[in-house]
């Protein structure tokens, strides 16, 4: 088990020695709750007047810690302390700071098991999601790492036709960014963008969400006891309103790097555009509504078992979820009746037993948002396949538990096939021509994932020439929309999907934390013609 991360991709559900390694953690890390922590601004620690709990969805019983309500002026110390900051850290040579990272990835690796069993409590995934997390983690900053080597720090000579000049292209940091994370993956979405910033040579203001901020906390330790100096990385916890608003108004802030919801990505970046005289680089990924095609030529146990695993790990809680399944008619009902009964055997309980297939919501929230969805597709005509219940018995009633849900019979036009919902609610409609298919697949504002299930080598070229989404697959069995690796499936969604058009896990992500700086030395001795 202590390969690189990689094996948690791989071998999980085959390989029976982690079980006890990962019990034993959820024992280590339940040690830990209900402990008060700082935030850290210039490697202080510093409180604030008030303060919030955060409590596991698993069981809101359980209290994981308190933290700091930082406000606005707690963002202001922090942008100030990565200012100051700043010079020192890209001031070192990149090899210095890849170190760090390396040990960063080396540290978390260490603690793959107490890691995992803190996203359980904090997220309530399951121990093979939570593993695969950060598994992902390591391997992402590890990737990172050597992409950075083999670009050579992104320092590249150049010629010059002039005699007597040395040239080379720089690609340099641009100072103190802003990294907003979200609830779904606070190990490897906060750990990537972090890096993006700090190996670059940039530094960070890293404020998680008020929801898994245990997390948030572990990452900054984690950073800061490999070698990331004081102010180089600042966190602070709280609420996201006052620490947005001081970040899209600060002109000290250089750039912003924020995994969310669309609603929230749109509004940094118009507030960001209106209150900076000059472009400051955004990158964000800001969910989807992702769509899956069955053919009439389709492997119909891959396709059911694809979109099941696709649909409903982490309960829906993913921005590659698998949300809509375009299928084709004369296939339906069977695919249908399949894809029920798959969906019933699917038990949902308690993440910290090894045999759940999914755990709780993350909230309140979410609940409202599953029972509106199910409840308006049956006023508007929908036929509910399966699911649609609460669980509220027993233990289900400590937190928010609720069924695997297939929905068909709506209008394509109709609202739940356009909203990400983020819950485990799955929309089914029906296609009689791949065009069709196509055609209602890109008939979304959004492009992150896609996927299709075709034994027809000519239908997954026309999917893969036609589709319009940043991460798509063919035939896909462990999840057919979900499960981008660093390296393998760079991920990074078109349209309102995300703004860069490079993907996390790709080779050019780093790109978007650094500009070119062409440098030009006169080397012919003075007096030369």
């Amino acid at each position: 088990m202590q390969e690189s991360g990689r094996f948690t991709y791989v071998s999980l559900e085959s390989d029976e020695s982690f079980h006890g390694e990962y019990e034993a953690a959820l024992l280590e890390v339940e040690r830990g709750f209900g402990e008060r922590h700082p935030m850290y601004i210039g490697g202080r620690e510093v409180t604030a007047g008030r303060e919030f709990e955060a409590r596991s969805p698993i069981d809101p019983g359980i209290l994981l810690g308190t933290f700091p309500e930082g406000g606005e002026e707690h963002a202001r110390e922090a942008i100030a302390a990565a200012n100051e900051a700043f010079f020192e850290w890209s001031q070192r040579d990149w090899r210095e700071r890849l170190a760090i990272i390396r040990r960063t990835a080396d540290a978390m690796e260490d603690r793959l098991f107490p890691l995992a069993a803190l996203v359980t409590y904090e997220t309530g995934k399951t121990r093979y999601e939570a593993l695969a997390e950060v598994g992902e983690a390591v391997d992402m900053l590890r990737y990172y790492c050597n992409t950075y080597e083999q670009s050579n720090g992104y320092v590249f000579p150049m010629h010059s036709p002039a005699p007597g000049e040395e040239c080379r292209s720089v690609m340099r940091p641009y100072g103190a960014w802003a990294v907003i994370s979200p609830f779904n993956f606070p190990v490897a979405l906060a750990a990537g963008m972090i890096t993006g910033a700090l190996l670059t040579g940039n530094t960070v203001v890293f404020k998680p969400t008020s929801k898994t901020p245990l997390a948030g906390v572990t990452l900054y330790r984690l950073f800061t006891g490999s070698g990331v100096p004081p102010g180089a990385i600042n966190l602070v916890t709280g609420p996201g309103g006052p620490f947005g608003e001081v970040v899209v108004a600060d002109p000290d802030v250089a750039g912003i790097a924020f995994t969310g919801s669309r609603a929230v990505g749109l509004w940094l970046e118009r507030e960001s555009a209106a209150t900076q005289p000059y472009h400051r680089p955004l990158v964000t990924e800001l969910g989807s509504k992702n769509p899956v095609i069955v053919t009439a030529s389709a492997d119909m146990a891959k396709a059911v078992e694809g979109v099941a695993r696709g649909a409903y790990g982490f309960a829906g809680q993913k921005c590659s979820a698998t949300s809509r399944v375009y299928v084709h008619a004369s296939v339906a009902e069977r695919f249908l009746t399949a894809l029920r009964a798959r969906g019933e055997r699917m038990e949902v309980g308690d993440p910290r037993r090894r045999e759940v297939a999914y755990g709780p919501l993350i909230d309140d929230d979410a609940r409202l948002t599953f029972q509106k969805a199910v409840e308006e597709a049956i006023r508007d005509g929908g036929r509910l396949v399966t699911g649609g219940d609460v669980l509220d018995d027993g233990f289900y009633g400590r937190g928010v538990y609720v069924r695997p849900t297939v929905i068909t019979g709506l209008p394509h036009n109709h609202r739940l096939f356009r909203d990400e919902l983020f819950v485990p609610v799955l929309l089914v409609g029906t296609f009689e021509s791949l065009e069709e298919a196509l055609r209602l697949a890109n008939a979304t504002d959004y492009g992150l994932t896609a996927g299709i299930f075709a034994e027809d080598p000519e239908e997954i070229r026309y999917f893969f020439d036609r589709i319009r989404f940043g991460v798509v697959y063919a035939n896909r069995r462990g999840g057919a929309t979900t499960g981008a690796w660093p390296g393998a499936q760079p991920f990074g969604g078109w349209k309102a999907s995300g703004s860069t058009g490079r993907g996390a896990g790709g080779p050019y992500y780093l790109l978007s934390f650094v500009r070119e700086q062409a440098q030009t030395r006169v080397t012919e001795p003075p007096g030369g013609g």
